[in-house]
């Protein structure tokens, strides 16, 4: 399955992190506000990155600004 391959896929683009303000779940423990990190895949809705935990998540984009 493609998404077991993501942890060892170079990033596609790096994007910071500008709040945590979570509606329904707690993204806090996985991410720091001014932390960038690499987007493994992204979908229309949502960047699937290399989080704190050192695994890959996925989080709405609305937490993040692309960084050139």
């Amino acid at each position: 399955m493609l998404h077991e391959e993501w942890h060892n896929k170079e990033a596609i683009k790096h994007v910071e992190v500008i709040n945590v303000d979570a509606k329904k779940y707690k993204v806090s423990d996985m991410l720091t506000v001014g932390k960038v990190y690499d987007v493994v895949n992204e979908t229309e809705e949502y960047y699937h990155i290399r989080d704190n935990s050192g695994k890959v998540g996925g989080y709405y984009k609305d937490y993040f600004k692309e960084v050139q």
